[in-house]
């Protein structure tokens, strides 16, 4: 009873906390949005007026929610520092700080399972860990070395030097941990970099803007390019880090062979789309990019989509020669104790598999009724992408995965 007390509270603790993070993550994203939107948006003012002696660099027009608006960009900083400044900064440490409350609650506490898969390396919950908390502080790392070095000053060479970094990056983590959590990873790499410009770059230079001007002295525009440098970056990176935030549901992207390569061109997807919309705020129709990045979703469909397979031969003993006997589909009664022994402990109104407190996706099998209702979603789960049971927690044999596969194709009776 102990034990299922503490799934349940963790159950919990991870409803809560995805919750924040969902809610902190749009408040952050929506606000970059806007203000790579307002930044792309606003219009010079016209020559000799009085905005352009005041410094004002640009200003637009806005009516929304039953009232009108008038944001103004100066071209460093207003002559007088206002009395009330609002900063956008905790949006971003509250989405990190959940994003990082999630790694532990629902991958470091379990890591043996939700980590590791010995098929494809042979590690333990700690190093997996280890791979996992190393992942975000290398990325940080390499990514500020890049923007502070030559290769800075050129976005369009350091936007692709930082891309095949990242493919680099998911590469290697899905040879070494499972599919899941390397994309899991790889997202909160990007995430970590996302908060480590506005923590480090964008927040410190924007208070020495603040300092320079309550002292009296002229601001240095480097600050301003800086941030802005970094918070188009973080733009660019939000479509990728979106798809990997829902990518857990879909295990045909992170189960493929190439599942690096998936992820590859779904987060090169994100950046086209996202361009075009950048582009668009600038008044430039780029048709060509969501076209692109359209075309390169569906090219990933495709190549990743199930192939037919031919039918999948029950298992069965040798022939006294050695040669193996032909066998029909196994009837329903060998299908649910293969369901009972390897996939019940957690689908069912009542898991015994330590660490779950209901049905993973509310998906129960205790049943004839409730295998027969999931028979597609088995199969695909436990035959086609295998990644059910959960890193084979339940040591589902190959023969018994081929048991099922003959079962269903023979129209799970």
């Amino acid at each position: 009873m102990e034990a299922l007390l503490v799934s349940y509270g963790i159950d919990w603790a991870n409803l809560l906390v995805r919750w924040l993070h969902l809610i902190t993550g749009i408040a952050w994203i929506g606000a970059s949005f806007y203000f790579v939107w307002l930044d792309n948006s606003i219009r010079p003012p016209k020559p000799g007026s009085d905005l352009e002696k005041k410094g004002v660099s640009g200003e637009l027009w806005a009516v929304h929610g039953g009232g009108f608006y008038n944001p103004q960009k100066y071209l460093v900083a207003p002559a007088e520092l206002p009395q009330e400044l609002h900063w956008f900064k905790w949006e971003a440490y509250a989405t990190w700080i959940t994003g990082v409350a999630m790694l532990f609650i629902v991958y470091y506490f379990n890591a043996s399972a939700m980590m590791v898969d010995k098929s494809v390396a042979n590690l333990s919950g700690i190093e997996a860990v280890g791979v996992g908390i190393g992942t975000l502080v290398l990325g940080w790392i390499v990514y500020d070395l890049l923007c502070r070095s030559p290769l800075g000053k050129r976005e369009g060479l350091l936007g692709l030097v930082m891309f095949v970094f990242i493919v680099a990056v998911a590469y290697l983590l899905t040879h070494l941990l499972s599919g899941r959590a390397a994309y899991i990873h790889v997202g909160a790499m990007i995430g970590t970099i996302m908060v480590g410009n506005v923590l480090m770059v964008i927040i410190p230079g924007q208070r020495k803007l603040v300092e320079a001007m309550q002292q009296g002295r002229s601001p240095d525009p480097i600050h301003g390019r800086r941030g802005k440098q970094r918070s188009v970056h973080n733009n660019y990176f939000t479509l990728p880090i979106l798809f990997i935030m829902i990518s857990n549901h879909y295990a045909m992207t992170y189960t493929h062979a190439h599942s690096w390569l998936v992820l590859a061109a779904i987060m090169a997807a994100g950046v086209l789309i996202r361009h075009f919309f950048n582009l668009r705020h600038k008044g430039r129709v780029s048709i060509g990019y969501p076209i692109a990045g359209v075309a390169l979703l569906l090219a990933v469909a495709v190549a990743i989509a199930p192939r037919p397979v031919a039918p999948v031969a029950a298992s069965a003993p040798a022939a006294a020669g050695g040669a193996p006997v032909a066998a029909a589909a196994p009837d329903f009664t060998r299908i649910q104790t293969i369901i009972t022994q390897r996939c019940a402990s957690c689908h069912s109104d009542k898991p015994t598999q330590a660490g779950f407190a209901t049905a993973p996706a509310g998906m129960m099998l205790q049943t004839p009724e409730l295998i027969h209702q999931h028979a597609a979603k088995i199969f695909q789960r436990a035959v086609q992408t295998k990644d059910m049971p959960l890193a084979n927690m339940t040591q589902m044999t190959d023969e018994e995965r081929a048991d099922v596969a003959a079962w269903f194709q023979a129209g799970a009776k």
